[in-house]
C-alpha cells in the first residue's frame, strides 16, 4: 500500500461544538472568515487532511467541567454535573455522525469491514477524488461515562478508544493520583470489549497500572517523550518502555512545548522545525530498540497558537512534509511508513470487531 497517515488526535467535534467550525471548509477559508481575536486559528478539515494525506484520523470527544482552571474563555459549553456532560458529548458524537452521513468523502470507522472500506480507497491506483476519510471516535477523558457499565451504551453509539482521564475526574485522582476503584472498574468493562485503551494524560502511577492490567490493545493517541519536556502530560522513559513491551504505541504531538525543552510562546515559529519532531519519534525508537512503538497524534488543532506549531506546518495538508523530515534523518520508507500510519494501524485492528 502507498504511504499514508493515521493521525491519533484531532478535536474535530469539539471546536465544532467550541468554536463553530465547518470541518467540510478549507481551514484556511474558515481562518480568514473569522474576526481577530484570542480564539485558535483553524488549523484543520476535511479537505486540508485528504491532501495531506491523512487516511485516518482519531476524532476527539471531550468535554469540560465548569470548575477546571484551565478554562478557555472560548470554550462556552461545559458542564457542571455528570448529565451535562453526556449531553455535550453526545452532541459531538452526533456532528461526527452528520459528517458521515452527509460526506461521501467521509466513513465512520467502527467496524473492519470500514477500515477496509477506507483503505481501499487510497490504492496506488485510485484517484485523489475517489479517497475517503476513516474517523475513529475517542474519547479524551470518559467524565461523560456516568458509570462504568455504560460503556457499552457508548460502544453502540460507535466510540471506538477511550481516554480514561483527561485531568481529574471520577475514574482517575489526577496528574499525581491512581485509578480510583470506578476506574478499575471501567477498565475491566473495558476489557471486555476490546476497547482500545488510550493512556494519555494518565498520572505516572495510573498509567502504569492500566498498562498491567488492561488486557486489550492501548495506545497512547498523543503524548510525547518527558525527555523534552518534564510534564506530566508526557512519558517518562520507564512509562515509554513498559507500553513498548506491550506492544503499544505513542503518538507524537506537533505541539512546540513538548518537542523543545527551551522553547517559549513569544519565540518565532520557525525556531523549532521538523527536524525537532523526528528527534521525539527517534528518541523512542532509539530507547525501545524499534521503530514498532512511535507513530503521529498531531494534535494539530488542539487550542493554540499558529505559532506554536513547527515550522512550515500551518494545516493538517502539511503533515504529509513530515515523511520528507523521516527519510531526511536516514529513516527506511518502510519504517516511515510504520511511524505514520502501519503502528497506529495495528492497534486499530486489534481493537475493531469484525463487520
Amino acid at each position: 500500500m502507498t504511504a499514508l497517515l493515521v493521525d491519533a488526535q484531532q478535536n474535530i467535534a469539539f471546536n465544532a461544538q467550541q468554536l463553530g467550525r465547518d470541518y467540510r471548509a478549507w481551514a484556511w477559508n474558515q481562518r480568514h472568515g473569522e474576526a481577530p481575536g484570542d480564539v485558535p486559528p483553524v488549523t484543520t478539515s476535511l479537505p486540508d487532511n485528504l491532501l495531506g494525506r491523512v487516511a485516518i484520523v482519531f476524532g476527539g470527544i471531550q468535554v469540560v467541567a465548569e470548575s477546571s482552571p484551565h478554562l478557555q474563555p472560548w470554550q462556552q459549553f461545559n458542564y457542571r454535573a455528570a448529565a451535562d456532560a453526556r449531553q455535550l458529548a453526545l452532541w459531538q458524537v452526533d456532528y461526527y455522525r452528520r459528517l458521515a452521513d452527509e460526506q461521501d468523502k467521509i466513513q465512520l470507522i467502527m467496524t473492519q469491514k470500514d477500515l477496509r472500506t477506507v483503505l481501499a480507497s487510497w490504492d496506488a491506483d485510485k484517484s485523489i477524488g475517489q479517497r475517503v476519510q476513516g474517523i475513529v471516535m475517542l474519547m479524551k477523558g470518559a467524565d461523560a461515562i456516568s458509570e462504568p457499565q455504560q460503556c457499552e451504551e457508548w460502544l453502540e453509539y460507535g466510540l471506538r478508544i477511550v481516554a480514561p482521564a483527561w485531568r481529574r475526574n471520577r475514574y482517575t485522582d489526577g496528574y499525581d493520583g491512581d485509578l480510583t476503584l470506578l476506574g478499575y472498574e471501567l477498565l475491566e468493562v473495558m476489557d471486555g470489549f476490546n476497547v482500545l485503551l488510550d493512556i494519555t494524560s494518565l498520572s505516572e502511577r495510573a498509567s502504569a497500572a492500566a498498562i498491567e492490567r488492561y488486557a486489550g490493545p492501548i495506545i497512547a493517541s498523543h503524548a510525547n517523550p518527558r525527555y523534552f519536556q518534564d510534564s506530566p502530560r508526557c512519558l517518562s522513559d520507564s512509562l515509554i518502555q513498559r507500553l513498548a513491551e506491550r506492544d503499544g504505541v505513542m503518538g507524537i504531538m506537533v505541539y512546540n512545548r513538548f518537542l523543545r525543552k527551551d522553547w517559549h510562546p513569544s519565540d518565532p515559529k520557525r525556531r523549532v522545525s521538523l527536524s525537532h519532531w523526528v528527534d521525539a519519534v527517534d528518541y523512542v525508537c532509539q530507547l525501545t530498540g524499534s521503530i514498532d512503538h512511535v507513530g503521529l497524534g498531531s494534535d494539530i488543532d488542539g487550542g493554540y497558537a499558529y505559532s506554536s506549531l513547527p515550522e512550515p506546518i500551518d494545516t493538517a495538508s502539511d503533515l504529509w512534509l513530515l515523511r520528507k523530515a523521516l527519510l531526511a534523518r536516514g529513516f527506511s520508507s518502510g519504517d516511515m511508513k510504520a511511524i505514520l500510519g502501519g503502528n497506529m494501524l495495528r492497534k486499530l485492528r486489534e481493537s475493531l470487531p469484525d463487520g
